[in-house]
C-alpha cells in the first residue's frame, strides 16, 4: 500500500500514526514511550483553556515536554472564543501544531459547554476557529465526533466549517457523543469526510490490532491514523503498522522485550514524578502490558499490594522472564 507522510501545514509528519491526546495517559514518559515506537506525531493531554488562563501551575505542568518527543501537539479545550484565544496566545511556543478539542465526550467537560457540547452549536465552532486562527498562524487541527446523537450528525458540516475558518487537518472520531465508545466506529464516515474536504484528514477509532490500522488507511483513504486505547500497554502496535505499511511481517514482542520497555516507562515515570505517583500511576501501565499473557491475573493481583518501585521492577522481571521461559 503506498502512502505519503502526511503535511499539517508547514509540519511534515515522519509516519502517519498520531498518538491521541488522552486524559491521564499521554503525560510526558508516555509520549516518550510511543515516540521511540514510530510515532508521527504525539499530543500532550487535554489541557483546559480555563485552566490555563487562571495560571493553575497542575494545568501548566500538562506542558512539559522533551526534544526526543518532537513534533509536539497541544490540544486545548475550552467554549469561550476569548478564553481560548487566550490560552493560544500563552502556549503557541510550546508546541508545533496546536489542536482544539470538539469531540470529548466526558460529562464533566460536556457540562462546561466544551468538548463535543459544541457539536451542538456550530455557529461558536465558527467564532472559536476564527479568534483563534487571527493570533496563531501555526498548523491548527481540531478534532471531533460524528456529531451530538445519532439524529444530529453533522461532522460534515463541522469539516466544512473548520476548512472555511483556515484549520489545517481534521481528526474524526466516527462515533456521535450519544456512544461513547460503545458499538463500533462507523469507519466510512471518515472516508466520507475525506471525499468532501481538501485538507488532510485523520480517522480514529477502534484500532486495536495492526491490521485494524491497515484497513482504516486503506479502507477510508485517510492521511493518518490516531491511535488511542489500542496503544495502551501495546506501543508495538505502532511499528507493526509501519511493519505491515512497508510489506514486511509485523513482529510479535517477546516477554523479555515487553519487560524492557516496561523498565524504561517506569524509569521515565520516576524521573519525571517521583517514585509515589509513579506507584500509583503504572499499575494500571503495567496491567496492560501484561494483558493476554498467562498469569497475568496473578501478577495483576500482586501489583496491587507492591509499596515500592524496587518491589514493582522485581515482580516484573520475575513474571516477564517466566513467561519467556515458558
Amino acid at each position: 500500500m503506498q502512502l505519503r507522510n502526511p503535511q499539517i501545514q508547514s509540519l511534515k509528519l515522519s509516519s502517519p500514526i498520531i498518538l491521541a491526546p488522552m486524559a491521564g495517559i499521554s503525560n510526558l514518559p508516555y509520549r516518550r514511550v510511543m515516540k521511540t515506537f514510530g510515532t508521527g506525531l504525539v499530543f500532550t493531554e487535554m489541557i483546559s483553556a480555563n485552566g490555563l488562563i487562571r495560571e493553575g501551575k497542575k494545568t501548566r505542568a500538562l506542558l512539559e515536554s522533551h526534544p526526543q518527543e518532537f513534533p509536539l501537539g497541544i490540544q486545548l479545550f475550552g467554549d469561550d472564543p476569548t478564553v481560548i484565544s487566550r490560552a493560544v496566545e500563552m502556549v503557541r511556543e510550546d508546541g508545533a501544531l496546536l489542536d482544539i478539542n470538539m469531540g470529548c465526550p466526558v460529562k464533566k467537560v460536556i457540562r462546561s459547554g466544551a468538548g463535543s457540547a459544541l457539536l451542538k452549536e456550530t455557529k461558536r465552532i465558527a467564532k472559536i476557529l476564527s479568534s483563534v486562527r487571527k493570533i496563531y498562524s501555526g498548523p491548527l487541527t481540531i478534532k471531533i465526533r460524528s456529531g451530538w446523537d445519532e439524529q444530529s450528525l453533522n461532522y460534515l458540516e463541522v469539516g466544512r466549517i473548520a476548512e472555511n475558518e483556515g484549520v489545517d487537518a481534521i481528526t474524526l472520531h466516527p462515533r456521535p457523543r450519544s456512544q461513547g465508545f460503545s458499538g463500533k466506529a462507523c469507519w466510512n464516515q471518515i472516508a466520507e469526510l475525506k471525499s468532501e474536504l481538501n485538507i488532510p484528514v485523520f480517522g480514529s477509532g477502534d484500532i486495536f490490532t495492526a491490521e485494524d490500522g491497515l484497513n482504516m488507511l486503506r479502507d477510508t483513504g485517510c492521511d493518518a491514523i490516531m491511535i488511542g486505547r489500542g496503544g495502551y500497554g501495546n506501543p508495538w502496535i505502532i511499528s507493526q503498522i509501519l511493519e505491515l505499511l512497508a510489506g514486511t511481517t509485523k513482529q510479535k514482542p517477546s516477554p523479555v522485550e515487553i519487560y524492557r520497555v516496561v523498565l524504561l516507562h517506569l524509569e521515565l515515570h520516576q524521573a519525571q514524578f517521583g517514585e509515589k505517583k509513579t506507584l500509583l500511576e503504572m499499575r494500571k501501565h503495567l496491567c496492560w502490558y501484561a494483558r493476554g499473557l498467562s498469569g497475568a491475573s496473578h501478577f495483576r493481583a500482586a501489583l496491587q499490594k507492591t509499596d515500592s518501585i524496587e518491589q514493582v521492577r522485581n515482580l516484573a522481571q520475575t513474571f516477564f522472564h517466566q513467561e519467556q521461559a515458558a
